[in-house]
């Protein structure tokens, strides 16, 4: 089962960064996995500029629920859209999945692997400008296997600078980061919103503002 809670007294910010007003939305959402029920009867709806914060203990199913958004897990019932978007594409394929672990090449330089991911999903992004959005400019020819946990993450977090896609789905995205890139973190986030993209993050800490949605997983009713 799951909790839902709302923060209306926030406005609602009108998007101008991403073409349409969009509408993430979920209904009787059930996660299956081996066998085993891990979530049922999940429910929200977001618009453009709003943020779902998605809490709950160890093994409730936040890591599942944003690989469901992403495509990358089936969804065992239920239903799940985005309004608004690209209707040629799918839900996965107009967002950035931020995972744990984070997907770099240990062979290739800090910048090479932003222009990897670049090319990989067609963006005409500047490499450069969101290297220096993370701090990361002056390792820009630094192999990546050299790289601190931290530094490493904020590599991750740089392709969401690069490449602009509406739906941002993050696990634990402040996992491995110090102060100051936790605060550049807060603003990405921020100018996300008021662009009018949609954020789900799943993390065990508040979000550092209070535009969010709280979907509690494995509360009671």
């Amino acid at each position: 089962m799951t909790r839902v809670q709302r923060h209306d007294n926030q406005p609602m910010v009108e998007p101008d960064s991403l073409p349409g007003r969009l509408r993430l939305s979920a209904s009787g959402l059930l996660c299956r996995r081996g066998g085993r029920v891990v979530f049922s009867g999940v429910n929200f709806s977001l618009l453009s500029g709003e943020a779902l914060a998605v809490t709950g203990r160890n093994g409730s199913g936040k890591s599942s629920l944003l690989r469901i958004i992403a495509g990358l897990l089936n969804i065992a019932g239920g239903r799940l859209a985005l309004e608004g978007g690209e209707p040629e594409r799918s839900i996965g394929e107009q967002a950035h999945y931020l995972a744990h672990h984070d997907p770099l090449k240990p062979s290739l330089s800090v910048i090479e692997n932003l222009r990897f991911w670049i090319d990989y999903l067609g963006s005409r992004g500047a490499p450069e400008t969101a290297l220096a959005a993370l701090g990361l400019e002056t390792l820009a020819d630094f192999p990546a296997a050299y790289l601190s946990a931290g530094q490493r993450r904020r590599l991750s977090l740089a392709r969401l600078a690069a490449i602009a896609r509406p739906v941002w789905l993050l696990d634990e995205p402040a996992a491995g980061l110090d102060a100051p890139a936790q605060i550049t973190l807060d603003r990405l986030m921020r100018d996300h919103l008021a662009g009018g993209g949609i954020i789900v993050a799943a993390t065990h800490a508040p979000l550092a503002f209070d535009l969010a949605q709280e979907l509690r997983l494995g509360a009671a009713s």
